[in-house]
C-alpha cells in the first residue's frame, strides 16, 4: 500500500522528468520503467525502447565529435577511460558491472552530465531508455 507521501513523490519525480523509482536500491528494470513513464508523458505515441536505436545512439558521434563510446568504449562490457582526463571507468553494461543502474540519483546525475558533454543538451527519456535497452541486452 502506498502512502500519500510516496504517491506525491512519484508524481513529482515523473512530472520533473525524473524516472519514477526510489532514490536508491533500484534495478535496471525499475530505472527503465521510470524512463518509460517519462517517455509516455512526453510522447503519447511512445512505442517502446529499442536496443538497436540505443546501440546506434551510443556509438554515433555527436557534438564535439564525441560519442558515448568515446569514454565507455564500443564494447560497454569492457572498462573505459575518460577521453579528456584518462580516468578509468568501470564497465557500463549491467551484466559486466552489477552496480550500474542501481542508484537513481547517480543515473540522473551521469545522464545529465554525459548528455550535456556528448550532445550539448539533455538526453530525452526515449534516448535514455534506448541506451539502457541496449546496455541491458549485452551479456557477458
Amino acid at each position: 500500500m502506498h502512502t500519500m507521501g510516496s504517491v506525491v513523490g512519484l508524481w513529482v519525480a515523473v512530472s520533473l522528468g525524473y524516472a519514477a523509482w526510489p532514490a536508491s536500491a533500484a534495478t535496471p528494470v525499475e530505472i527503465q520503467r521510470g524512463f518509460e513513464a517519462a517517455a509516455r508523458e512526453g510522447n503519447p505515441g511512445f512505442a517502446g525502447f529499442s536496443a538497436q536505436r540505443g546501440e546506434q545512439f551510443f556509438k554515433a558521434k555527436h557534438s564535439n565529435d564525441w560519442s558515448c563510446a568515446s569514454c565507455h568504449t564500443a564494447n560497454p562490457l569492457a572498462p573505459g577511460k575518460h577521453a579528456t582526463t584518462a580516468k578509468d571507468i568501470t564497465p557500463l553494461a549491467p551484466s559486466a558491472n552489477p552496480q550500474r543502474f542501481t542508484d537513481a540519483a547517480k543515473v540522473d546525475k551521469w545522464f545529465k552530465r554525459n548528455c550535456n558533454d556528448v550532445l550539448g543538451r539533455l538526453c530525452t527519456a526515449q534516448e535514455k531508455g534506448d541506451v539502457l535497452e541496449y546496455l541491458t541486452s549485452l551479456k557477458k
